[in-house]
């Protein structure tokens, strides 16, 4: 709407006031949307991290440079309706909380468990996760269809050779770790074997949280077309995980940085590498 206000003789505050608009609404020039680059980049980013939400996210646009707020990641994210589907969870038993005592320094201790999953062809495989329960890293995931105890222990002497071995390593009562070629190595080793109890996996906590999310970010997201492959695809989330994907317990850091910036809690340490 324009006014003539030469040829009518009204003001511009007149006009408006006739035609029941504020001078404000009249002057309103529309904006083009500032979020076109950030909608873009966060769309792009939560296609390639099916699994991310909001608070990961924005953890990884904060590292580009495109946002600084919250706040407004959380509102383009719900106005492109990337918000993930959350499954149910059904009610279960009350439980006694505990507390699990937590490293003060990287190779404290290490939690491992095992997680199986399947190629198309139905063939399963196993594998063996281990975390370092202070920095959150992930040292190795071994994959095979058979893992028993000694290929539990030729895994770790290989970890040995790159980044020592912790005072403590947290376990299940499982076969692997519980037979004599487990508790033969600790032994020589001089590392102590941390038997949960039977039926309590949540004495196990800091590897049931990182198996929980191997599965949801991994081994749920990909079809593996043979054994190979799906070495390659784990192993290339291992890397991601540790060097790439922010963690939240470590205030939106990745493990590996986690772990150089207290690099200096490894001095004085003596490496159980001989």
């Amino acid at each position: 709407m324009e006014f003539a206000r030469g040829n009518l003789g009204l003001s511009e505050r007149r006009a408006c006031l006739l035609v029941g608009i504020s001078p404000s609404a009249y002057r309103y020039k529309p904006k083009l949307d500032d979020d076109l680059a950030l909608r873009q980049r966060l769309r792009d980013l939560a296609g390639e991290r099916k699994r991310f939400g909001s608070p990961r996210l924005h953890i990884m646009l904060k590292r580009e440079g495109l946002v600084i707020n919250h706040k407004r990641t959380e509102r383009i994210y719900k106005e492109e309706g990337l918000a993930l589907r959350r499954k149910r969870k059904r009610k279960g038993t009350a439980v006694n909380r505990i507390i699990l005592p937590v490293p003060d320094r990287p190779n404290q201790r290490w939690s491992m468990d095992f997680v199986s999953d399947s190629t198309v062809t139905g063939r399963r495989f196993r594998t063996l996760t281990i975390v370092d329960d202070f920095t959150r890293e992930c040292p190795a995931i071994e994959v095979d269809t058979s893992l028993g105890g000694a290929r539990v222990v030729s895994v770790l002497e290989r970890l040995a050779e790159t980044r020592g071995l912790p005072e403590v390593i947290t376990i299940d009562n499982g076969p692997e770790f519980a037979g004599r070629a487990l508790d033969e190595w600790a032994y020589r080793r001089g590392v102590k074997l941390n038997f949960i109890r039977p039926g309590k996996p949540i004495e196990n906590a800091f590897a049931e949280s990182f198996n929980g999310r191997f599965r949801d970010e991994c081994l749920n997201e990909n079809w593996f077309m043979s054994l190979k492959q799906a070495r390659e695809i784990i192993e290339d989330w291992r890397i991601d995980y540790n060097e790439v994907r922010p963690h939240t317990s470590l205030k939106g850091q990745t493990p590996q940085e986690y772990a150089e910036a207290n690099s200096g809690l490894y001095s004085g340490m003596l490496l159980k590498v001989g």
